[in-house]
């Protein structure tokens, strides 16, 4: 099981923002509250359910071993991410 980040930088509101995601939901959620993620950064209804996660938040991630991700590796967990999550309000 891992969490990854990948390497958007998407400006919003002052801040660079990237997306942090998981191999499982529980592992997502488990990480973001380890290095204190804001629960509303969780996006549910998105195209894939993720974090949403500053540049900053990104490297602190990194530091507590999320691995750095290239698109095919994100759309990859973003699939499996959304299928759990459909299951979960089936």
């Amino acid at each position: 099981m891992a969490v990854y980040v990948d390497f958007m930088c998407i400006e919003f509101k002052g801040y660079k923002w990237c997306h942090m995601l998981a191999d499982s939901l529980q592992e997502l959620h488990d990480f973001a509250q380890f290095i204190e993620v804001d629960k509303r950064l969780f996006h549910r209804n998105a195209s894939y359910p993720h974090y949403d996660v500053t540049v900053q938040m990104r490297l602190i991630a990194i530091e507590n071993g999320a691995i750095a991700a290239d698109r095919r590796k994100i759309i990859e967990c973003a699939k499996k991410l959304k299928v759990e999550l459909n299951n979960q309000t089936a």
